[in-house]
């Protein structure tokens, strides 16, 4: 593995920090595989994005865990943006950067993510046609978990007050030195709602995972892409290559993964439920990321 630095020609002038790992006894000289693994929302490359790349490296795969455009080790302002729309061209990018390697099969691209960033990998798999194969753990659409709710109990126009929120939040950052945020999971282990948002808190904010450049918050301003965001948008018509999708049995946000599967184009679509787990549990619970991994890693080996 080794630490790079990808340019992106999306139009922000941002430079995204990436890890990229290789498979045992790799080859120059050879052409492999690729996979871009997507970080959840408010995390970084070092944590169950770094994880599931360096495992997926293992069998035969180039893999690519990333840091977003304005968080994590990458350049760009303001920091903590969690605009969905560049957070879905950042994967573009890093094939970008991956169709530039003489190492790397350009009709062998695959992408997957965790959390939201298997929302976000769902998107630019129906934009970007490189993407040859999908995988998603515990996948969130962060547009309907803003909206409708963790466990999906709240009508989309009960959003609207975000919406309100986030375009008051634009005006505030114009006229003050700071900008206002959000969480995006439990800051203190007392505002979590339930057991496995307050793990979401443990993994951020504990030594179980926590990392300096992954502070947990937002920016409030990204609420106005996000409450009206639909990372499945137009699955139905042109979501149409392989998928793996993996929830736990347990999860609250189960419902976006079967949302996924039931919406997307393909006929070759294949939902994995690991008993006994919960969203937070595939992050980085060994026992269950081994699972996630074990029906993963064939699935790319054979669609890639």
């Amino acid at each position: 593995m080794k630490n790079i630095q990808i340019p992106n020609h999306n139009g922000q002038g941002v430079t995204l920090a990436a890890v990229i790992n290789f498979p045992a006894g790799f080859d120059e000289s050879r052409q492999y595989p690729a996979l871009v693994v997507a970080h959840p929302g408010g995390g970084v490359k070092e944590q169950t994005a770094g994880l599931y790349a360096r495992k997926l490296a293992e069998h035969g795969l180039v893999t690519i865990a990333f840091d977003a455009s304005y968080q994590g080790a990458s350049t760009g302002e303001p920091r903590q943006l969690e605009n969905p729309y560049i957070r879905t061209e950042d994967i573009s990018a890093v094939i970008d950067y991956l169709t530039t390697l003489p190492y790397v099969d350009n009709a062998r691209i695959g992408a997957m993510g965790i959390c939201a960033g298997g929302g976000y990998a769902a998107n630019a798999a129906i934009t970007d046609r490189r993407i040859k194969a999908l995988g998603t753990v515990s996948a969130v659409n962060i547009g309907q978990m803003f909206r409708n709710g963790w466990e999906n109990t709240v009508p989309d126009a009960d959003a609207l007050p975000y919406v309100v929120h986030g375009s008051e939040a634009r005006t505030s950052d114009a006229n003050a030195s700071e900008l206002a945020t959000l969480p995006l999971a439990p800051m203190r282990e007392e505002d979590a709602p339930n057991e496995e948002l307050r793990e979401a808190w443990e993994y951020y904010h504990t030594p179980r995972c926590e990392h300096p450049n992954a502070p947990g918050f937002m920016t409030a301003r990204s609420l106005n892409q996000i409450i009206t965001y639909d990372a499945y948008n137009l699955a139905e018509a042109f979501l149409t290559q392989p998928m793996q999708i993996v929830a736990g049995s347990v999860a609250g946000s189960k419902w976006m993964s079967d949302d996924l599967l039931a919406r997307a184009a393909s006929s070759d679509k294949n939902l994995h439920v690991v008993e006994g787990a919960n969203h937070m549990s595939l992050y980085d619970v060994p026992q269950y990321v081994d699972e996630a991994v074990s029906v993963l890693a064939p699935f790319f080996q054979e669609r890639l």
